[in-house]
């Protein structure tokens, strides 16, 4: 599958225009030689710094872009130029680009930073918690819960991912829809608490308590299961139902999420992290953020 030059999205054959970033080729044949000699994205610059109140700094060169989740942005130096633009080619495209991230619980509009000349963008979070990057190669995805993303390369595309199996759309605690990152390039996500990271073999499971999962593989399977006995379900303060993935693959588990964090900050909290019966009961359908 040959890829554009300049953005790194999919060509189709015989292909004179990059149907994402309009980038034009001599002649079709061209196209798919040029296309097929970039692979990967350009190596961008950057750290992560800081605890659990994280920032991932960039620093871009001349020329180079990307774009992040409005009202992410922390700090840039002026030689960054940002624009907020809605991705696709016609008006059909961009309506259905907006109404996909208001879905992924992101904004209606990505922002982009561009380098003029060499300068730095910084990200942060909105709540405490950790930043995570991914090096994709071209084709390669990511499955992360939605509302997470915070920035990526340019060369990236975020798109919306339903979860196809109905008892875990009901009771995964993420929903029916995750949120898929697909390379080449970089991207940065954010969620709370810290970190977990497991790499499954083929087959092997993990059991998570739902709404806890950060990101997987596309190679891992996603499911959810019964804790057992009915009083253990009810009193044993982890709900009804554990989210269950099974490899191989990678996957990366929060301590921390956004709806522990309200009930902790709560006035009216019943202490801990328990879910009392009538909450484990009556909260059957909502997911856990």
């Amino acid at each position: 599958m040959p890829y554009c030059t300049a953005c790194g999205s999919e060509l189709a054959d015989q292909a004179r225009f990059c149907a994402r970033c309009g980038a034009a080729f001599g002649s079709a044949g061209a196209a798919s030689v040029q296309a097929s000699r970039v692979i990967e994205a350009e190596p961008l610059d950057f750290t992560i710094q800081g605890d659990n109140l994280q920032v991932a700094r960039l620093r871009l060169k001349p020329g180079q872009e990307v774009f992040a989740e409005a009202g992410k942005m922390l700090y840039k130096t002026p030689s960054i130029q940002w624009e907020t633009r809605m991705s696709g080619d016609t008006i059909g495209q961009k309506i259905w680009g907006a109404v996909k991230r208001k879905l992924m619980g992101e904004s209606l509009f990505w922002t982009y930073f561009r380098a003029s000349a060499a300068g730095e963008v910084g990200f942060a979070g909105a709540y405490p918690g950790r930043i995570q990057s991914f090096d994709l190669k071209p084709g390669q995805s990511v499955m992360v819960q939605r509302d997470s993303f915070v920035c990526a390369q340019a060369s990236n595309q975020v798109n919306i991912a339903f979860v196809k199996k109905l008892g875990t759309g009901f009771f995964g605690g993420e929903g029916f829809i995750l949120e898929k990152i697909t390379g080449p390039g970089i991207a940065f996500i954010h969620a709370g608490g810290d970190f977990i990271e497991f790499t499954l073999n083929a087959g092997e499971s993990l059991q998570i308590d739902t709404g806890c999962i950060v990101a997987f593989d596309e190679s891992v399977d996603y499911d959810i299961q019964f804790v057992g006995g009915i009083k253990t379900a009810i009193f044993g303060g982890e709900g009804l139902f554990l989210a269950t993935l099974t490899g191989p693959g990678r996957v990366i588990v929060q301590s921390m999420t956004l709806e522990k964090m309200r009930r902790e900050l709560a006035p009216a909290r019943t202490g801990g992290d328990e879910r009392s019966p009538l909450g484990a009961l009556g909260g059957l359908f909502s997911s856990e953020d």
